[in-house]
């Protein structure tokens, strides 16, 4: 990896089945997440996906660029910026900062990004990894 490498993109429509499905799976049963009429009376006029479930997307192109590596030593940091409705269209993007040699391996620091299909950023932070000298 060199650094501007773009890693690759990930990109979903979320649905209210799949909030529904994270609700069940992660335990957060927060009403702004599954009650339609709560969704509705909020400022975003809609229920709302989980942050973390919208955060998948990028340790999904993660594990795609750096496979079990990000796994055993990957690190993420992000703000979220955004909620992502029901029907909202994401992408998971990112592109390789810096690369920085270790003790048996080289840290590769990832500008990470996850937008709707308007443009506007609902996360963004960075991403980290250790990949041994011999995958190199």
């Amino acid at each position: 990896m060199t650094a501007e490498q773009r890693l690759p993109a990930i990109e979903r429509v979320i649905t209210q089945t799949q909030i529904d499905r994270y609700a069940t799976a992660s335990g957060d049963f927060n009403p702004i997440h599954i009650d339609k009429k709560v969704g509705e009376a909020s400022q975003f006029g809609s229920t709302i996906a989980h942050g973390m479930m919208v955060a998948a997307a990028i340790s999904e192109m993660m594990t795609q660029a750096f496979g079990a590596h990000w796994a055993e030593a990957g690190r993420l940091k992000i703000r979220f910026k955004a909620p992502v409705l029901p029907g909202d269209a994401v992408t998971a993007s990112g592109r390789v900062a810096g690369v920085d040699d270790e003790a048996g391996g080289r840290r590769i620091r990832c500008s990470v990004v996850v937008k709707k299909q308007t443009g506007e950023e609902v996360i963004a932070g960075e991403a980290s990894v250790v990949v041994p000298m011999e995958r190199m």
